[in-house]
């Protein structure tokens, strides 16, 4: 997929088929907007092209009232989403005050008409863009009529009779429902970073772990607890627990941190980027009275993360 920073550098083409937003979490929602969008710039034989933006304009717009927006995926998580899902094109836009500040007019004639150039655009029913937000599909329709280009209003998906949406899957991690956010995205949950030094008390205990930071601070981990996790480590797929939290047995931290103990692995890791997926969630986190009861309950995790590699590679083969 050919990603462009700038739109001035889209080379410009009338026969052009887009859709814009920010698809954070790129969810099921949003892959049938994409879907269609990419089987009809194959049947008009034209060039297919996503126009999202970055940072998200919650971030950028945020008031004191709202609490920071937490992302499902950073933006190169996103891009590279989009590049599995079969975009062949996509423009990231520099959200800004500026840009922010665009009335929806201005927006699509700027950017989608006269930079990009654009033939077809497809839209969720309830989109909005533009100052204020107050740019919809109706003025998209009016737009299109003026410059040339038609609009497809895909409709939501459902998911237990309620649309799925971004800010759904976000509360569902945050409670622990990872099941249920895994359903609404369309494939597992995933966290991208960097592997840094921790205090190095796991490799004490018995338990040596990487530590990732997120490659952006906003990325949202899911609710404190323990997962069963795995990562794709130099070419294989290996599997572990994460633990998400504070680690009340041991600190005070207020700040939540991912650490990955993986299993069948000791290989050394600092500095490098690695993408944890989330399959499943044991148990939450909890403070234990003596390090010999910590430990007592990482066996018993380390046993049952050892039987869920069993029925995973187990379903694995059944679906080959």
């Amino acid at each position: 997929m050919k990603v462009f920073w700038r739109v001035q550098d889209v080379p410009r083409d009338p026969h052009t088929v887009l859709s814009v937003g920010t698809f954070d979490g790129v969810h099921r929602g949003h892959q049938v907007i994409l879907q269609n969008m990419l089987i009809a710039a194959q049947q008009d034989n034209c060039r297919d092209l996503v126009v999202t933006f970055h940072p998200h304009p919650r971030q950028v717009l945020a008031g004191d009232r709202r609490p920071p927006i937490q992302l499902l995926t950073t933006i190169e998580e996103r891009l590279d989403l989009l590049a599995k899902f079969g975009v062949q094109y996509t423009l990231v836009v520099h959200f800004d005050k500026t840009v922010a500040a665009l009335e929806a007019e201005e927006f699509v004639k700027q950017f989608l008409v006269d930079a990009i150039g654009v033939c077809r655009i497809f839209v969720g029913t309830d989109h909005s863009f533009g100052k204020g937000r107050r740019g919809n599909v109706q003025l998209l329709q009016q737009l299109g009529k003026q410059y040339g280009f038609t609009v497809d209003a895909v409709p939501p998906v459902m998911e237990g009779g309620e649309k799925i949406s971004s800010t759904r899957i976000r509360k569902a991690l945050r409670e622990g429902q990872l099941a249920e956010a895994n359903q609404m995205l369309g494939y597992e949950y995933f966290v991208c970073g960097t592997v840094v030094r921790g205090d190095g008390r796991g490799q004490l205990l018995g338990f040596p772990t990487a530590n990732i930071e997120p490659l952006e601070p906003q990325k949202l981990l899911p609710k404190n607890g323990v997962y069963f996790v795995s990562a794709q480590i130099r070419g294989r797929q290996v599997f572990g627990m994460a633990n998400i939290g504070t680690r009340p047995t041991f600190t005070h931290d207020s700040n939540p941190r991912l650490e990955v103990h993986f299993l069948n692995f000791d290989e050394y890791l600092y500095d490098e980027r690695i993408c944890v997926v989330f399959h499943q969630y044991l148990r939450e986190e909890r403070k234990f009275d003596t390090v010999d009861l910590f430990l007592s309950q990482l066996f018993e995790d380390r046993m049952q993360c050892e039987e869920l590699i069993a029925q995973y590679q187990q379903a694995t083969l059944d679906h080959s």
